[in-house]
């Protein structure tokens, strides 16, 4: 959503509303150019939504513009351009040969749009006089192809993140002229996944800065930490309350909803927007980043819920090594510190999107297939699957054993635990500390793809390894971890990392090494595939939480979602086992309370948390 200028279309669409190095694009619009110099005409109006309330709309078409063309419209909270861009941004240059009209809109409630900003997601289908995310995308549309010169009746809407929900919405109640809509890195569950949640725990770094910038004003404002490194000032914070009775009183509305409603109850169900998805009738395009460090969950289950009923082989998804918007930047071609000598941005932008737009909206070119493409991390290289799960992948279980080793074989039943004490007060942390704010800066961008070695051996972390491969083991489908695990408290945390370990002599280091020739080096790098993490309240129940027995080895099933890679020959699989993940995951006080954003400092506690025979990780495994 907001690093790369993400909150515009990722520079998709607004690469000229701001700097590449801003957090979100900025209130202040850049200057306007002459006339001359810029490919489009510029144009500001506000269309009027059917309870009288106004949006605010930039339109730019072509300057050249000789005949009807398709619009492609996006509506995003986090500012549009003042003006039009002086060339074809990168992102556009692939659309741009085809020519279309491009449309941006403030959502409601945000900078010069009427109306509330509320984060909500939920959509009212049986009450006329409603008005939210999707109505106001079929107004909109509605009055478009309506008022805007040489259009040509068709509209595409598209945009990652916070306008990629908005392009997605839209499906739940498609405007007729609605024909072709591309949703990245959306999302439907504010609990379950992706912004806010993750299987119930509260992403607390996120919650407090990103939804902090979005309710505070109606344009972005970034939250400012008063300390270096925001590991400690997290820590001194206390808890979710806390920051909340100290920094936002009450002036953050979504931030106090996630205080008062910490289960899976009617407050998150109620905005199952993706629950009115019939029968798919306009063509779409799901996108995920399998790095995204923000929304990788929520297109993929866009993409299955489309599954359920399309007669007409409409929808498709694509996924590949990106992190959040990054198949959107032309020039990507590598994964963090790792190069892999491919431009799958530009290979994307080309080949994927621009076709799928083209087909859909001008009627040229062959008709996309409905399937899953996936640039495969490992091999990189793109694939084909007809499905997903793509067939002759079967589920095959990877052992955690006692010694520290992984295996294929199962272990004999009655193989001792490893155990690590687990402290609230010295929580692991998620990336390298110092940890800078999510906004601005670089490093929150490919944190998922650090080097997990700044962990490994921590005593409150437990690593798992196999001997190195003999063979290439491609992993594509769903991945899942099941722990065997038990606590001291009545509450605890697990997270489930799974590491793809590179060989000490990956790479040869210069003899006359440079300053920091070592360090980038990836010989040894411990590369993340998959991570999250399982609250264990929720083991039971998600909306009635439950204490944990203390010492009881219980199953923790933990969902580690959608991947394709191959663990090469000579690699090593990892798998590392904490309790924290801080400040990316709030605190577990490991001792059952019935609010954990509200939880007292005497409910912080240390536990002894066992991880015993039969804890596995479930890979889908191509024979």
């Amino acid at each position: 959503m907001r690093y790369l200028n993400l909150g515009c279309a990722v520079a998709a669409l607004c690469a000229f509303a701001a700097p590449l190095s801003a957090g979100r694009p900025q209130a202040a619009p850049a200057p306007a150019p002459a006339a001359e110099q810029s490919p489009y005409l510029f144009e500001e109006v506000m269309i009027p939504m059917r309870d009288g309330a106004r949006m605010q709309t930039v339109i730019m078409r072509p300057r050249n513009q000789s005949g009807a063309l398709p619009i492609m419209f996006q509506r995003t909270p986090y500012g549009i351009p003042g003006s039009a861009p002086t060339s074809v941004p990168k992102p556009w240059a692939a659309l741009d040969k085809d020519g279309y009209i491009y449309v941006i809109q403030s959502m409601r409630g945000r900078f010069k749009s009427d109306g509330v900003f509320t984060l909500s997601t939920a959509v009212h289908p049986n009450d006329p006089k409603a008005v939210d995310e999707s109505t106001d995308a079929y107004d909109s549309i509605d009055w478009l192809v309506k008022h805007v010169p040489q259009n040509s009746g068709k509209v595409g809407m598209w945009g990652i993140s916070y306008p990629g929900f908005a392009a997605a919405v839209a499906l739940a109640h498609p405007h007729p002229a609605l024909k072709a809509v591309s949703p990245q890195a959306a999302w439907i569950d504010y609990w379950l996944s992706d912004d806010l949640h993750r299987n119930g725990a509260l992403r607390l770094s996120y919650a407090t800065d990103w939804v902090s910038s979005l309710q505070l004003d109606k344009t972005n404002v970034d939250f400012a930490y008063d300390d270096f490194d925001t590991y400690t000032w997290f820590l001194k914070a206390g808890s979710a309350a806390d920051i909340e009775a100290r920094y936002f009183k009450g002036k953050v509305p979504m931030f106090t909803a996630l205080l008062d409603h910490p289960n899976h109850d009617s407050f998150y169900t109620s905005q199952h927007w993706s629950d009115m998805l019939g029968k798919v009738t306009v063509p779409t395009l799901n996108v995920a980043g399998y790095w995204d460090q923000e929304d990788p969950w929520g297109s993929w289950q866009i993409y299955f819920k489309q599954q359920q009923n399309d007669p007409d082989h409409l929808a498709s998804m694509v996924a590949g090594p990106w992190a959040h918007g990054w198949w959107s930047r032309p020039g990507t071609s590598a994964l963090g510190r790792v190069p892999y000598g491919v431009d799958s941005a530009t290979s994307f932008l080309n080949e994927v999107q621009a076709p799928f737009f083209a087909y859909w909206l001008h009627g040229k070119g062959t008709r996309p297939d409905a399937e899953v493409r996936s640039f495969q991390s490992g091999s990189w290289t793109w694939k084909t699957y007809p499905s997903w799960p793509p067939a002759g992948a079967p589920t095959t279980s990877l052992y955690l054993r006692a010694d520290g080793s992984l295996s294929f074989d199962a272990p004999a039943a009655g193989e001792a635990c490893r155990d690590f004490i687990s402290d609230p007060a010295n929580p692991v942390p998620f990336r390298p500390r110092p940890i800078s704010p999510t906004y601005p800066g670089p490093e929150w961008s490919w944190w998922e793809t650090e080097d997990q070695r700044f962990v490994d051996h921590r005593p409150d972390v437990l690593s798992y390894e196999t001997a190195p491969l003999a063979d290439n083991v491609t992993v594509t489908g769903h991945v899942a971890a099941q722990l065997m695990a038990s606590t001291t408290g009545t509450d605890s945390d697990f997270v489930v990392k799974l590491i793809d370990v590179y060989p000490d002599d990956y790479e040869k280091v210069p003899a006359q090494r440079q300053q920091g020739d070592y360090y980038r080096s990836l010989n040894g790098y411990q590369l993340p595939i998959a991570m999250d993490v399982r609250r264990g309240r929720f083991l039971a129940s998600d909306t009635a939480p439950q204490p944990l027995v203390p010492g009881k080895v219980v199953a923790w099933d933990v969902p580690l979602r959608e991947h394709d890679h191959v663990f090469l020959k000579g690699h090593r699989i990892m798998v590392q086992i904490q309790s924290s993940w801080f400040p990316m995951i709030d605190r577990n006080p490991q001792s059952f309370v019935p609010n954990i954003a509200r939880a007292k400092p005497a409910d912080y506690v240390k536990t002894t948390q066992k991880v015993c025979t039969g804890s596995k990780v479930m890979l889908p495994v191509e024979k």
